[in-house]
């Protein structure tokens, strides 16, 4: 038996808890997995690392062995008094009682950093809302230099493929641009006490100093690529129709002729470049 299974039945029977399903937890207790989360984020006493949903605190303790700082972000107000009463001692860990999609993340940097030279997110990430919690560390363009999260495999694999593959979808090309999107290390379900459905998989996204491809309309450039994976038996042609974004068909077929691409070709068999050209050709037009 890990130790770590073994500290996460102690702690449980405890303080007399359960995992919250709403709230998608599931305790990771693979001391294997738990070790190489921290070296896949290269974590080091020149860190300060933003842990979001630290749970019961298992894969915390690691980073703080390893970490300058590590503020922790907990939804689960069970959870709190847990890691306050496990980490008190400890005078590099900060706690906050948040939904991390409500806090002003840069200003948690800012207020923490201190002479620390890189910060890093980690996170074991509820599967009900790994997108958005993705899209958020990236969308609002943080001062971090990394992000490695454990989230859903078939998610996982969708983020890591690459642009133009037949698995990538509109979050491929959205990481992308922002990140380096790397695969690091495959998760059994048993690895966690209550077992999810599904297998994990820890994924590491370095940021990009400059987005992959430079575009005149950010906005339209998303957009664009969203409504070309909306419907995905759907060609290109008919999504970007269906968009709202361009005024005609003919303006589409226009665009397709100077870069001449088949009007049947599907969203998924472009370059995140083509997709940037598309955007640049439409924002021209506007």
């Amino acid at each position: 038996m890990s130790s770590s299974l073994e500290e996460t039945k102690f702690i449980l029977k405890k303080y007399n808890i359960t995992a919250n399903k709403r709230l998608g937890q599931n305790f990771l207790i693979d001391d294997y997995i738990i070790e190489n989360i921290v070296n896949v984020a290269e974590t080091s006493k020149e860190d300060l690392v933003i842990e979001i949903g630290p749970g019961l605190g298992t894969l915390t303790s690691k980073l703080l062995e390893k970490a300058g700082k590590v503020v922790a972000i907990e939804l689960d107000e069970k959870m709190i008094k847990i890691l306050n009463d496990r980490f008190l001692l400890y005078d590099n860990f900060k706690l906050l009682n948040e939904d991390v999609l409500k806090v002003d993340l840069q200003k948690l940097i800012d207020e923490n950093k201190g002479n620390l030279t890189k910060v890093k997110i980690v996170a074991n990430l509820p599967y009900y809302i790994t997108t958005p919690i993705i899209m958020k560390l990236l969308e609002e363009k943080l001062n971090i230099d990394s992000i490695t999260v454990m989230i859903q495999k078939e998610v996982a694999d969708r983020i890591t493929a690459v642009p133009g593959d037949k698995l990538s979808g509109a979050i491929t090309y959205s990481v992308y641009y922002y990140a380096e999107p790397s695969s690091a290390l495959f998760v059994e379900k048993n690895s966690f006490i209550p077992a999810p459905e599904v297998d994990s998989e820890v994924i590491n996204l370095k940021i990009r100093k400059e987005p992959k491809v430079k575009v005149k309309d950010e906005k339209l450039f998303f957009d664009i690529i969203k409504a070309s994976f909306m419907q995905r038996r759907k060609t290109l042609l008919n999504g970007l129709i269906n968009s709202k974004l361009f005024d005609s068909k003919e303006e589409i077929l226009d665009i397709f002729e100077k870069m001449n691409l088949n009007p049947q070709i599907r969203g998924e068999k472009l370059t995140i470049e083509q997709f940037a050209q598309i955007a640049d050709y439409a924002s021209k037009q506007k």
